[in-house]
């Protein structure tokens, strides 16, 4: 039982992780200037293509944190 609530409370800070993240990017991707790119009138393809920025670079991130805090976790469990 116990391995499942440890699961499990992996599970939620893997999510909020990557929400967080993806939050962050995407408030980050509001500063560009990303409609000089595109045609005046082509508003939801300037969002659709930030909300998919988004989630990419916002999910490559938070899964580097998480890897590397494993990973230094792991290094301080195995006593070297």
């Amino acid at each position: 039982m116990k391995v499942l609530q440890v699961y499990g409370i992996d599970v939620i800070i893997r999510i909020t992780s990557h929400l967080a993240f993806i939050y962050l990017t995407f408030w980050s991707l509001k500063a560009l200037r990303l409609d000089i790119l595109f045609r005046s009138l082509q508003t939801p393809q300037i969002r659709t293509l930030m909300v998919l920025l988004s989630i990419t670079i916002g999910y490559t991130a938070s899964s580097f944190f998480l890897e590397l805090i494993a990973l230094s976790k792991n290094l301080f469990l195995s006593g070297i």
